[in-house]
């Protein structure tokens, strides 16, 4: 491949989202490429690397309309004047090359988050001035002569572009996200146990992980209101500023000894080792990379109809899928769980689904998007 100037645009990186695994995965994945590296960023939390090219623009904000359209007018003046050979931005700032719609489709989000409030929050909602900006940036970004290429981390994100925004097929590539399956790896029955009780998790508990900040999105409520109906128990691992709700929630659903708070991690791989599944009635969620590091581990997968990594589950072989909000049918599927984990078909499955997924197919899917641009 050609010598190219790639620049990555993401308004905030900080490692542990899912969006800037992504650009980490991809940076790493086109390392060996005759490229050169930029990134367009806000703030860089990151790790720094000296072959990619960070490149900061934090012009001053005073809410949150003014620092979306701070960045994308600030992103957008340096590539302008770089003039790098293909820009991919993962925020929605119109005159980009390829969009990486990682977080979906906003008018979809805002449908789903609807289904909690009652009517008059619900008009509220979309007629939120930030909620509105949101929507009209990413019109404007579908509509813009540059765009030639979308990539999506799910069919269910490709089909809501297509319907809310008439692009054409061939524009959209589903790239799914990459997982390091060496990294990711069941646990041996003494490790497990070591991580038991390290976490104060009983040897014979059946445990359920849920992972992910920003609670009401994820759909914690209806996985605590679930585990109030089964003998499972729940390993929480996340923050919000919300918390306090949950657990008052746990404790007049008489479940609170068995709902465990472990905050945020660093490091989630022994959480995943210690449990038994992952439950993540998210409301809506283009693609979760906390569903490629369960299935890695070996975990069964209990996830809603709204979230694309359903994609990735057969009904009663490797997990379980419905609405995010059926509380009856998500402790239906909890108790359909194998109560071993181990030599379990359906962990057997979980993990075979996901082998394909490496960072190398990622790299090559990427390249090949690359090419097809350049040419």
């Amino acid at each position: 491949m050609k010598h190219f100037r790639l620049a990555l645009v993401r308004q905030k990186y900080r490692p542990d989202g899912g969006a800037e695994r992504f650009v980490a995965r991809a940076l790493e994945a086109l390392e060996g490429e005759d490229l050169d590296l930029n990134v367009i960023t806000r703030e860089w939390l990151g790790e720094t690397n000296p072959n990619w090219h960070i490149h900061l623009c934090d012009p001053i904000k005073w809410g949150r309309v003014s620092r979306e359209r701070g960045f994308a007018n600030a992103a957008r003046q340096i590539w302008q004047r770089e003039k790098y050979d293909i820009v991919q931005s993962h925020e929605r700032i119109a005159g980009c090359d390829i969009y990486r719609a990682g977080d979906g489709v906003h008018r979809h989000w805002l449908l789903q988050r609807s289904r909690l409030l009652p009517q008059w929050r619900r008009q509220l909602l979309m007629a939120d001035r930030f909620h509105r900006y949101v929507m009209r940036a990413e019109q404007e970004m579908y509509a813009a002569p540059e765009l030639k290429a979308v990539i999506c981390n799910a069919q269910m994100v490709k089909k809501q572009i297509m319907a809310d925004f008439g692009l054409a097929e061939e524009k959209i590539s589903v790239i799914y996200n990459a997982i390091d399956n060496q990294k990711f790896l069941p646990a041996a029955e003494s490790l497990r146990h070591q991580l038991r009780q390290q976490f104060h998790i009983p040897q014979t508990a059946h445990c359920m992980i849920f992972v992910g900040s920003g609670f009401e999105r994820k759909g914690l409520e209806a996985a605590i209101r679930a585990t109030a109906l089964t003998e499972s128990m729940l390993l929480v691992v996340g923050q919000d500023k919300d918390e306090k709700r949950y657990r008052a929630l746990a404790n007049t659903l008489g479940c609170v000894d068995r709902v465990r708070f472990a905050g945020v991690q660093k490091h989630t791989l022994p959480f995943y080792q210690a449990a038994d599944a992952l439950l993540l009635p998210t409301l809506y969620d283009p693609f979760p990379n906390v569903i490629l590091e369960a299935m890695s581990c070996g975990l069964p997968v209990i996830t809603s109809t709204t979230c694309g990594g359903s994609e990735f589950i057969v009904q009663g072989e490797n997990g379980f899928v419905c609405d995010a909000l059926d509380v009856k049918t998500l402790a239906e599927s909890i108790r359909a769980l194998p109560t071993s984990l181990f030599d379990s078909g359906m962990s057997l499955a979980a993990r075979t689904r996901i082998m394909k997924e490496t960072p190398a197919r990622l790299s090559e899917q990427l390249i090949d998007l690359y090419k097809r641009i350049l040419d």
